[in-house]
């Protein structure tokens, strides 16, 4: 896969250093760092060197176990979407239309093809037919329930909501994945934190550079370092992500009643729970009943207590102790499992990142939704192009990997030859059978 994030990317390392045989230069989506300029961020990675760590210059290149600098999917402070990276400019071309509306169901020949879409929008309902071929890409969620509302699915799951079965694909909505994280807050003795932007004064000096300028505090998404690590010795890649913010606030915009403060988001990247997604009537107005089934298994308890255990140790280390004045949360009272797994009940939240729900796989597999093209399996002319087709949700941040699925299939739509596979190797930590860090 390699290859195609190279082709979708045009990386600017901000002048930070990095990996540039392994990074792209020319392509849609653009990618940078922030500049770091806060001195948190470089001692919260010293503490991650001083805790037994390797500081890694891009980990998206070829170390990518360490500490280091955050990429963001920012250009001209501006958030660089896959609307701004795509959309527009295909737009722009003349040979793309947007058609706004709820993408109802797909029209389903008797031949078993996918001859178009049925759309409702301002109280009209039409069908927009295709040529070759329907392409769904309407997320984790909504790409299994538009399956389902067409017959592609589970048969008895169909068969009780009054659905004529065109393919028994029993893998439609299943496997679902997300990722789950923490955030371990700690009170900062020095007022150097974006806590002092908090202020009706400092979040307008901060709004009106970015809107004249765009620049300044604005420009950033703020989670500028962050590191990958295994949990434990006999894990061979990283399976625990860090991202580092210079503020101790929640997602909700509450900021910690201890005003300076900072804090690590953390969380285990290969959960071994599953959800489902399933059809809560066969009206494609109702939403689906989403059921991600978090913390289903112990061993998620085991991961999340020690993801916790780690950050402590590396927040103890000598770097942070200019900063650390005391641990918000947890809290320092808040040791034992069953104290740890009473915080963990309480604040852990997703990141935002489902996946899984029309995974990839061999086609004899029953819950196969789709062939290494994109292909429904049961079905003709039809593709599911986004993050529902990852059959194990990726080690990271789902931006890039569902985007690179778009750059792959188009390839396969278009019959062009795929890029030839790279031969680049990632660095693996000599010792990670006997060793965790």
């Amino acid at each position: 896969m390699l290859p195609y994030y190279q082709r979708m990317e045009s990386w600017d390392d901000g002048g930070q250093g990095g990996d540039a045989d392994w990074r792209g230069s020319d392509g849609p989506l653009h990618v940078t760092r922030g500049p770091r300029d806060n001195p948190l961020h470089s001692a919260f990675v010293q503490a991650a060197e001083a805790a037994g760590y390797a500081e890694t210059g891009d980990y998206n290149g070829h170390r990518q176990e360490g500490f280091g600098p955050m990429d963001m999917t920012v250009h001209n402070g501006r958030r660089w979407s896959a609307a701004n990276a795509y959309l527009r400019p295909a737009l722009k071309t003349g040979l793309c239309t947007l058609v706004k509306g709820l993408a109802a169901r797909l029209e389903i020949n008797k031949d078993k093809r996918v001859t178009g879409v049925h759309i409702r929008a301002r109280g009209q309902r039409r069908v927009i037919r295709a040529r070759h071929e329907v392409i769904v890409a309407a997320s984790s969620i909504n790409s299994p329930k538009l399956l389902m509302l067409s017959g592609i699915g589970p048969a008895a799951h169909l068969a009780e909501h009054g659905i004529d079965v065109v393919a028994d694909r029993p893998g439609v909505g299943q496997n679902l994945q997300d990722h789950l994280e923490l955030y371990i807050q700690f009170a900062s003795k020095q007022p150097i934190t974006l806590a002092k932007y908090w202020s009706l004064f400092g979040k307008a000096w901060v709004g009106a550079q970015w809107l004249f300028a765009r620049r300044g505090l604005g420009a950033s998404n703020q989670f500028e370092s962050g590191g990958f690590i295994r949990s434990k010795p006999g894990v061979r890649y990283p399976d625990i992500q860090y991202h580092f913010l210079p503020i101790a606030v929640r997602y909700d915009g509450q900021v910690a009643a201890a005003g300076h403060g900072f804090q690590a988001h953390v969380g285990p990247m290969r959960s071994v729970s599953r959800g489902a997604v399933t059809l809560a009537s066969n009206r494609a107005e109702d939403a689906p009943n989403i059921l991600f089934n978090y913390m289903s298994d112990p061993s998620d308890w085991e991961d999340f207590r020690s993801c916790i255990r780690l950050t402590r140790e590396i927040f103890a280390q000598e770097p942070m102790q200019p900063f650390v004045d005391h641990e918000i949360q947890p809290g320092d009272a808040v040791q034992s499992d069953m104290a740890l797994n009473e915080f963990i009940r309480d604040h852990v939240e997703s990141a935002y990142h489902p996946c899984g729900t029309c995974r990839m796989g061999a086609y004899d597999d029953p819950m196969t939704v789709v062939d290494p093209h994109g292909r429904v399996i049961g079905v003709d002319g039809l593709r599911v192009a986004d993050s529902s087709v990852f059959p194990r949700i990726p080690n990271g941040n789902l931006n890039a990997p569902s985007i690179m699925v778009g750059e792959k299939i188009s390839d396969h739509v278009l019959d062009r030859v795929p890029l030839p596979a790279s031969n680049l190797e990632p660095w693996m930590h000599p010792d990670w059978q006997s060793a965790q860090r």
